[in-house]
């Protein structure tokens, strides 16, 4: 199919570059003592938001693709609404339709997996245990265990990652005391054995992200595959003793650990002619223990051991390079991407942010493809992340995204750029309120320094956020005290139209419940195009 753009009849845009600004994790919370956001330092960001250009906008729930209001957005999902200017079913949707309709449990890959029990084999179940529905569900992991024991299962093992992080800080047995009492029911009533076989916080097990830290991935291979962490006699009484030993630690930088018997024998590693599902369906956190399954050289780690299982992922985690080879559930098909058109129109475009968002303004944000659409008219630049935890350094890489964005724009090479500070979302993870406060406003400040170079480009910026997370750091409980939040939030982000040079060409429209998906058609107004036919509503009308 064969891309087109018109041109605006009344509109071509200004003399200079279109720079879109991903402020990741910064919403409007509810201005008190909670709401990093009101209580940081943020003059740039407080006179734009007194600008006639702006509005606020949806970033959770069904506006971006998830099943209900009570579904908070995610990074992933977020790029992916904004990037794709319509709305697709994204992750847990897809999955509750998979398993509400059976469909997950119909294919050659859920038979193979079945099928291993037959040779003797375990299904073995990795992933993150929690409700938080932005990584995965206990519900669908459930949903899951229950069809292996009436498909006649007979040795299953979990492994499973505390969350603390999408969900309460400290609520990891929550969700590991129901998973122990179905297990041990259905091993009780069918004969089964079923257990859980390890563990860890997701931020130290297994769930790393962009290749930022391997050794989290090793981690979670010594202990699921090797058995080798501390020992302890359940997944409860891991987290019971580490609660005990540190009563600050919180969830998601809980040790490893490693269920074993009476004579210290672990219950459930994993072993040639296994089978293995990870549940989790956003891919993020997915693809790196998925290359450690299935690439034969494998170079991040040392394996000690290299089980030759039968491994599929909940969902198609990178649908360029095709990792993992087989999962259950198929991905959103997003088809013609913003940058797909833009290309096409031959518009020149940079892409930048440090490691922990820049697959956000490429892969998600091109669908969830890999790699350049065309490489003679983009540029994607990363800017490593540090190794630290990041209320230790809020301002992250945020100096030196806007140093290179500054540079980028005034190069005259390109057209249209995209950029992601963060800040907002990475350190409203800690639960730091103070480090949060100064991550919103090391964006602010970046925003400082940017706006002046659009002035003195005849350019237009825009600026939003994905989802909100810094805005909300705690909530008070029904006893009155505080229990740190370190959850994206359901609150509205801004919208923000910065054209220095703006003389009543265009008004803001009235879009009935307007949402990210409502940005792709607004670009391509201030670029000077028409909204491509069957995206979402520009969030501006031209006059």
């Amino acid at each position: 199919m064969e891309l087109r753009l018109s041109k605006l009849e009344n509109f071509e845009g200004r003399k200079g570059p279109l720079l879109f600004v991903v402020m990741d994790g910064i919403a409007f919370g509810r201005k008190d003592e909670s709401d990093a956001v009101y209580l940081a330092e943020t003059p740039t960001l407080d006179k734009l938001l007194n600008t006639p250009l702006v509005t606020k906008l949806k970033a959770h729930g069904p506006a971006v693709g998830l099943p209900d209001e009570t579904d908070m957005g995610n990074s992933e999902v977020g790029h992916n609404a904004i990037g794709a200017g319509r709305v697709f079913a994204q992750g847990a949707k897809l999955v509750n339709q998979s398993i509400k309709s059976g469909d997950i449990f119909k294919t050659e890959i859920w038979s193979k997996i079945v099928e291993c029990n037959v040779s003797g084999g375990t299904v073995h179940m990795i992933g993150l245990l929690s409700d938080g529905n932005v990584h995965s569900h206990i519900e669908q992991v459930f949903a899951i265990i229950n069809k292996l024991a009436s498909d006649g299962v007979g040795k299953v093992r979990l492994h499973v990652l505390v969350d603390g992080r999408d969900v309460g800080e400290k609520s990891a047995l929550t969700y590991i005391e129901p998973t122990e009492a179905l297990l041990k029911k259905l091993s009780d009533e069918k004969g089964f054995d079923y257990k859980i076989a390890s563990g860890g916080g997701r931020m130290v097990t297994t769930m790393d992200r962009y290749g930022a830290d391997w050794s989290i991935v090793e981690r979670g291979w010594k202990a699921h595959v090797l058995g080798e962490a501390r020992h302890f006699r359940s997944a409860s009484d891991a987290i019971k003793t580490m609660y005990e030993e540190d009563p600050k630690i919180i969830d998601q930088y809980l040790d490893s650990f490693v269920v074993a018997d009476e004579n210290q024998k672990p219950v459930g590693t994993i072993e040639d002619g296994d089978a293995v599902i990870f549940w989790n369906f956003r891919g993020d956190r997915a693809i790196e223990l998925s290359r450690a399954f299935e690439e034969e050289n494998f170079d991040k780690f040392d394996r000690k051991r290299f089980p030759k299982v039968y491994y599929a992922g909940m969902m198609e985690y990178d649908g360029d390079l095709h990792i993992p080879k087989n999962y259950l559930v198929q991905p959103p098909s997003i088809d013609r991407p913003i940058s797909q058109y833009l290309c096409a129109e031959g518009v020149t475009s940079f892409a930048l942010s440090e490691t922990q968002k820049f697959g956000h303004v490429t892969y998600f944000w091109n669908g969830n493809r890999s790699g350049y659409i065309n490489k003679d008219l983009e540029l994607y630049v990363e800017i490593p992340s540090d190794k630290i935890t990041f209320d230790k350094a809020p301002r992250m890489k945020a100096d030196e995204i806007t140093v290179k964005t500054i540079e980028l724009l005034k190069s005259g090479k390109y057209r249209f750029g995209r950029i992601n500070y963060p800040n907002g979302d990475m350190v409203g993870h800690t639960g730091v309120l103070e480090a949060a406060i100064a991550a919103v406003e090391a964006v602010d400040q970046g925003l400082a320094k940017l706006l002046p170079v659009i002035d003195e480009l005849d350019g237009i910026a825009v600026i939003t956020a994905d989802h909100g997370n810094a805005d909300e750091m705690f909530n008070i409980n029904k006893k009155g005290e505080k229990e740190v939040k370190t959850a994206h939030t359901l609150n509205p982000v801004p919208f923000i139209i910065y054209d220095p040079n703006y003389s009543g060409e265009y008004k803001m429209a009235d879009v009935k419940n307007p949402g990210l998906t409502n940005i792709a058609g607004t670009l391509l107004n201030l670029l000077g195009y028409k909204n491509v036919e069957d995206y979402d509503p520009s969030l501006i009308e031209i006059l």
